[in-house]
């Protein structure tokens, strides 16, 4: 066995993509709301469904909206 070679067979690359939904919380204090990212979603490959990752929890009120990401937020 030679030394210095890498024998382990590598896993099938997986193509990575953008997400399909973005995470928000959206909290209000009187009449102004402010919008915190804190996750995204992506499709699965059979279409039946989405995977969320939640970066951060809301430990207040509000709610998360999901939204679909602008240009911008994809950079």
């Amino acid at each position: 066995m030679a030394y210095g070679k890498n024998n382990a067979k590598k896993a099938p690359q997986h193509e990575i993509k953008p997400p399909a939904l973005i995470a928000w919380h959206v909290s209000e204090r009187g009449e102004k709301k402010f919008w915190n990212r804190i996750g995204a979603a992506w499709e699965h490959e059979d279409g039946e469904g989405l995977t969320l990752q939640l970066d951060l929890l809301p430990v207040t009120g509000g709610r998360i909206v999901l939204r679909k990401p602008k240009e911008d937020d994809q950079a």
